[in-house]
């Protein structure tokens, strides 16, 4: 059995328990391996802004980690919610990023979680015209800062 195997076995488990009906479809994207959940309770799975979607993944890799210590990280996402906020907030940060080049003004953008941020920073690294800072601490939500060079 694979890592991606247990996961899914691991994450279908979870979503039985809880009582949910689910089809669970493994994909793989650019960041590694993806659990796509189908159901028609998606906003039960969602949560707000994802928050419990975040619960499950944080859930699946924990279990996971202990039977396969080095295996990759398993994104869990619901009826595409992930990627579509994915491409919303690259769309954002490209026009923030647009606005802080011409104002010279920096932007605190709105609390996000490390993977979100992560994002911001990979769609940021390779404007020449802005850079991003993340403020230390140890707070889950944290605001990135979008200023000129």
């Amino acid at each position: 059995m694979t890592a991606v195997d247990a996961a899914h076995k691991i994450l279908d488990t979870m979503l039985g328990h809880l009582g949910f009906t689910t089809t669970i479809e493994v994909q793989q994207t650019a960041d590694g391996p993806c659990l796509q959940i189908h159901t028609g309770e998606s906003t039960a799975l969602i949560g707000s802004d994802g928050d419990r979607l975040d619960d499950l993944q944080y859930l699946v890799n924990r279990i996971l980690r202990r039977h396969f210590p080095k295996a990759e990280r398993i994104k869990v996402d619901c009826e595409h919610f992930r990627s579509i906020q994915e491409d919303q907030l690259h769309a954002e940060v490209t026009s923030i990023a647009e606005r802080v080049k011409i104002t010279g003004q920096p932007y605190q953008m709105r609390p996000l979680n490390a993977y979100y941020r992560r994002l911001v920073h990979n769609v940021l690294v390779a404007n020449p015209d802005v850079v991003s800072h993340s403020p230390e601490g140890d707070d889950r939500l944290k605001r990135i800062t979008i200023a000129p060079k």
